[in-house]
């Protein structure tokens, strides 16, 4: 898909990020709210269907709190969320209600992710509130995550949500006008990439973030995000949230931003959920001969290619592949991690012998195993 075929897109999900919508120390910035809201009925005037994913909630408790810096204990940070998740809806009431929106909250965790009856109860919610004409507000339900079942940052939120309600674009709106080749700030040659086809370790190393008072997130969070979905096929721009009428003009075809181009071969629902729901829980080593295998030739991970296992899981457990420190692929376990212990660098007429039995040949069957 190119940018000018983003005026066929009829399902957008658009992040916004605590510093393009509030004030330090004084919350909610209503103009900035009220503008967006503007942007996107003019899209749901249009026939689209709109969801919002909105990070700001601690921030603005912070300022009702009248705390300077953001709270570092979990406790601190779920009671700023409390009182600042009202606060932020009560203004995108009040935005998208001058335009005739009813606006729907919808609160998320990690777990709500990976747990699949749950994810579907979340995509169920999601899609009822579209087809009532409601437009879901989404963000991390940080009044009770913590950080084992916390996704940890709103952009990579709203890839899953993209993912959630197969939208057809996902946009997000940050204080910088897309992904540079170097730092704007630092180096005046610098420039901004107006398309990116693909995420390869070079773009990955185009990441320069500066610390936040407000923000978690940064251009590395936004990077996975466009990984997770170009990778199901659904397109992704960064652009800067303060451009008048920015999402109307992307939709338009309009050269702003970042565009991140889907992929071709759109992973199917089952192994997104292995490549980017359900956090691994631990990590295989492999030698170089079986990372080629498992990337240029589509083999199954036999035990033969294993180096090492790091942690402990069972078997069916989602686990990472790693070669020489980098993680290159997520799959499903046919072994649990002190079987994979024994059979490991053996050839598969060995493993019953190393074990007493044989269930698999295969330590990762190709079928449950997504390369990154």
């Amino acid at each position: 898909m190119s940018r000018v075929a983003l005026s066929r897109v009829r399902r957008v999900v658009v992040k916004v990020g605590s510093a393009l919508i509030t004030v330090p120390g004084q919350g909610p910035a209503g103009p900035v709210i009220a503008r967006l809201a503007a942007d996107m009925a003019a899209l749901v005037k249009d026939r689209r269907e709109m969801a919002l994913v909105s990070s700001g909630a601690i921030a603005t408790g912070m300022a009702r709190l009248g705390l300077s810096t953001r709270p570092r204990s979990i406790p601190d940070k779920q009671a700023a969320a409390a009182v600042g998740q009202s606060t932020l809806m009560w203004h995108y009431e009040q935005g998208f209600g001058k335009h005739g929106i009813q606006v729907g909250q919808v609160l998320l965790t990690g777990q709500d992710i990976s747990d699949r009856g749950r994810y579907l109860n979340a995509r169920n919610t999601l899609l009822a509130l579209l087809r009532f004409g409601v437009l879901p507000v989404v963000n991390e339900n940080d009044t009770v995550a913590v950080d084992e079942i916390k996704v940890g940052d709103n952009d990579n939120l709203a890839a899953h949500v993209a993912h959630l309600i197969d939208a057809d674009l996902l946009v997000l709106l940050t204080d910088v006008d897309g992904l540079y080749t170097g730092d704007p700030r630092r180096d005046p040659a610098a420039r901004r990439l107006e398309t990116v086809d693909a995420i390869t370790d070079d773009i990955l190393q185009l990441v320069f973030d500066d610390a936040s008072r407000v923000s978690v997130g940064g251009m590395s969070t936004k990077l996975q995000a466009a990984q997770k979905a170009t990778a199901s096929g659904i397109p992704m721009v960064i652009a800067r949230g303060s451009e008048p009428s920015v999402l109307q003009r992307i939709v338009s075809g309009e050269n702003l931003g970042t565009y991140f181009e889907p992929r071709a071969d759109p992973l199917t629902a089952r192994k997104l959920w292995i490549a980017f729901a359900v956090p691994p829980q631990g990590r295989l080593r492999v030698d170089a001969g079986a990372r080629k295998a498992l990337t240029e030739r589509g083999k199954s991970l036999l035990p033969s290619g294993l180096t090492d296992v790091e942690g402990e899981f069972r078997a069916g457990a989602v686990v990472s592949l790693a070669e020489g420190g980098q993680e290159f692929a997520r799959g499903l376990v046919n072994y649990d991690a002190q079987e994979i212990r024994r059979i490991r660098g053996a050839k598969t007429r060995e493993i019953e012998k190393a074990l007493g039995y044989k269930g698999f040949d295969e330590v990762i069957h190709r079928d449950n195993l997504v390369v990154l």
